[in-house]
C-alpha cells in the first residue's frame, strides 16, 4: 500500500500515527499539502512529494497548515481531486469542511435528530442583539464560539447585547449556544473519541473553569462511557460523516447528554493519559482497513 501521513505539525501525534502505520505493515511517507502542486500537460496534473509514480493509495490526514484562505481553498481542493482519483482519505475532506464549520455542524445535528444545546447563527449584530435580549440574561449566558475554531479558544459567556463584539471581529457570523451549566456546579463534561463508526474511548475532562479543552488547562480523568453516551457519540459520527473524530458531551440535567462539538482533526494526547487503548492504533488499524477495502480499479500515474 501506497500510505501518505499528511502532518504538518503536532509532533507528539505524528511520531504516534507514523509508528502505528508501520507496526500494522504499512510504510508511511510524510506529506505536507502546501508541498503538493498541480501541473497539466503530462499526465495525472495532481503532483504528491514523495510518490512520483502516482497518485497514494490512501492518505491519513493528521492537520492541515493554517494559511491564508487561498491556501486553505487550495488544500482542500487537493484532498478532493484525491478522492476523485480513488484515494481513501481519512477524514474526507467534506467531513472535515462538515465539521470545521460549526454552523453546518449544527444544522447536520438537528437535521438527523441529534440532540445539541440551542443554537442560533446570525450574520448581523442587530439580529445577534436581539436574540440575547430574549434568550440570555443574568445568570443565563449564551456561548459565543468562533465559527472556525478549536480547543477552546476565543469563547465568551454573553449574558446582555452590548456584550457582544462588533461584526468585523467574529468574521460576520455570530454562533452563539446555549450554556448549559451542571446542577452541581462542576466544570465538567466528556470527550468520546469514534473511529469507524464505533466509540472506542472516553475521558471526563475538568477545569477550574468554564472552558475544560486539556489544551487550556482542562484536566482528564478515566470514564467508562456508558452507553448512551456511546450511542449518540457515534450517531453524531454518523450524520456528519467523519471516520475518526473526538465528540464533546455535556450532560443533560436528565440523565442523557447533549452534543457539543464534532471535531474532524481531533487531539488525544490528554485522552491517552486515561485509558488503556492505544488511539494512534486505532486510528491507523483503522484506516489501512478502509484502504484495503477500496475496490480495485485502475490507478492514475503522473507522467513526465
Amino acid at each position: 500500500m501506497r500510505i501518505a501521513l499528511a502532518a504538518d505539525n503536532g509532533a507528539w501525534h505524528k511520531a504516534r500515527l507514523g509508528a502505528a502505520l508501520a507496526r500494522l505493515g504499512a510504510e508511511p511517507v510524510l506529506v505536507s499539502l502546501a508541498d503538493v502542486t498541480i501541473a497539466t500537460g503530462a499526465g495525472e496534473p495532481l503532483r504528491v512529494l514523495g510518490f512520483f509514480d502516482g497518485l497514494p493509495d490512501g492518505v491519513l490526514l493528521r492537520t492541515i497548515a493554517g494559511g491564508t484562505f487561498e491556501a486553505t481553498t487550495l488544500r482542500l481542493g487537493v484532498l478532493h481531486a484525491l478522492v476523485a482519483a480513488g484515494t481513501v482519505v481519512w477524514n474526507s475532506p467534506t467531513a472535515i469542511e462538515r465539521s470545521v464549520d460549526k454552523a453546518m455542524t449544527s444544522l447536520l445535528l438537528a437535521r438527523h435528530g441529534i440532540p445539541t444545546p440551542e443554537t442560533f447563527v446570525l450574520s448581523r449584530r442587530e439580529a445577534a442583539a436581539a436574540l440575547v435580549a430574549r434568550e440570555a440574561g443574568p445568570g443565563r449566558p449564551l456561548v459565543l464560539k468562533p465559527l472556525f475554531g478549536s480547543q477552546g479558544e476565543g469563547l465568551q459567556l454573553v449574558e446582555r447585547p452590548e456584550e457582544l463584539p462588533p461584526e468585523e471581529l467574529v468574521g460576520r457570523v455570530y454562533y452563539l449556544q446555549r450554556y448549559i451549566a451542571r446542577r452541581d456546579g462542576a466544570w465538567q463534561d466528556y470527550r468520546v473519541f469514534v473511529c469507524g463508526g464505533r466509540a472506542v474511548a472516553g475521558m471526563i475532562r475538568e477545569g477550574d473553569g468554564w472552558i475544560t479543552n486539556v489544551h487550556r488547562g482542562g484536566r482528564p480523568l478515566p470514564w467508562a462511557i456508558p452507553g448512551r453516551a456511546a450511542d449518540l457519540a457515534e450517531a453524531a459520527a454518523r450524520a456528519v460523516g467523519v471516520d475518526y473524530t473526538g465528540i464533546d458531551l455535556v450532560e443533560d440535567g436528565e440523565g442523557g447528554f447533549l452534543v457539543l462539538e464534532v471535531n474532524s482533526m481531533p487531539a488525544w494526547s490528554g485522552l491517552q493519559q486515561v485509558t488503556a487503548v492505544d488511539i494512534a492504533e486505532t486510528v491507523a488499524r483503522g484506516f489501512l482497513a478502509a484502504v484495503r477495502a477500496r475496490a480495485p480499479g485502475p490507478r492514475l500515474v503522473a507522467q513526465g
